[in-house]
């Protein structure tokens, strides 16, 4: 593909991630492509996603230079600009990111060489009874330690205002919508609707909706199930419910997840990727569904999954399973697997891998 802007996403208090930045601007000087840091906390505030996008010149890539909130901030932005997004792992958990620092100079031929996939990610959109904000009292509270908060939502201008399905707000999650407490001795109490039946009223200290991405995240820490990221589906995890039910349920893209804040419940914020986007009151609403638009990631290989979740979760091998046999087999991606297991191989087709049956 043709590059000609790259906007750049940089975690700022990690030397190697300053250090390769250099790199990435030395490259686009050798290739007469644009290249602009895209500095989130501006003046002393924040630029809403649309205003961050014209400022850097509308990039058609996002490089971001981090962990994995560094590329859900360069996400956010790429979704926005229906641009690509590659990112460079210098964290230690990342699920998200692509590259090593080592190898970003190479992984930028290969963009503008076209010897790349587009891994295409679910994004959850959102509509709410009242425009979210956050109160003054509140966010000094949370700004505590912390840069200044991202400004209140937008209404999306390409959709209806409707007194049933409420007002479409101009924000995007690839991983997780969050509706938790704000008073540590106060479960919020929520009634939750899958696909408009009531599923439930929970007592909770939060309720979240997550996609298949979002799955590894704060949901997989709540107790919920890992879900392949090229499954269509939404998440919904209750955290520390004061119920018996606890358990996940996994819904349809278009079965949208509405969460109504109770009468006898305290207020409760909502967080957007891990960011405080409002505060809801009892009688307030959000509904949670899976975007119109998508993400798409740069991939240099096929995508190791599994591995990863292996590595990064530090897994290992019950005693008992291994004890007295040998150990199951255990391939790279790129390795023919052997020959008992050949059935279970999978090919690149164009819309991903599939499985020969």
């Amino acid at each position: 593909m043709r590059v000609n802007r790259i906007g750049l996403v940089v975690h700022g208090g990690r030397v190697e991630a300053v250090d390769t930045a250099r790199v990435v601007r030395s490259w686009c000087e050798e290739h007469a492509v644009g290249c602009t840091d895209i500095d989130v906390w501006h003046d002393g505030g924040r630029r809403g996603t649309r205003e961050e996008v014209d400022v850097a010149g509308d990039p058609d890539l996002i490089v971001t230079l981090g962990g994995d909130g560094t590329f859900l901030r360069g996400a956010r932005l790429a979704a926005e600009n229906d641009a690509l997004v590659l990112g460079v792992d210098l964290g230690r958990v990342g699920f998200l990111t692509e590259v090593s620092a080592a190898g970003v100079r190479s992984a930028l031929d290969a963009v503008r060489e076209d010897r790349l996939r587009i891994d295409s990610r679910m994004l959850l959109a959102l509509r709410a009874s009242r425009r979210l904000e956050v109160p003054a009292d509140v966010e000094a509270w949370v700004r505590y330690g912390r840069g200044p908060l991202l400004p209140p939502p937008q209404v999306r201008s390409d959709c209806e205002v409707d007194d049933e399905w409420g007002i479409p707000l101009d924000v995007t999650a690839l991983n997780d919508v969050v509706l938790e407490k704000l008073a540590r001795d106060r479960q919020v109490s929520v009634g939750v609707y899958v696909s408009g039946r009531l599923l439930a009223s929970y007592s909770a200290d939060a309720l979240l909706v997550a996609t298949p991405t979002g799955s590894t995240a704060y949901s997989f820490a709540a107790g919920g199930p890992v879900v392949s990221p090229r499954a269509e589906a939404l998440v919904f995890t209750p955290v520390a419910p004061h119920m018996a039910f606890d358990r996940s349920v996994v819904t349809a893209p278009d079965e949208p997840v509405g969460l109504r804040v109770l009468e006898r419940s305290g207020p409760a914020a909502v967080s957007i990727d891990g960011q405080l986007r409002g505060v809801l009151d009892p009688g307030d609403w959000i509904g949670v569904y899976a975007a119109p638009r998508r993400l798409r990631a740069v991939r240099l290989g096929p995508m190791d999954f599994y591995g990863r979740l292996r590595e990064r979760m530090n897994l290992t091998d019950a005693p008992a399973a291994v004890a007295d046999g040998t150990p199951a087999p255990l391939w790279s991606v790129t390795t023919p697997p052997p020959g008992d297991l050949a059935h279970l191989a999978l090919l690149t087709v164009p819309d991903g891998p599939s499985p020969i049956l």
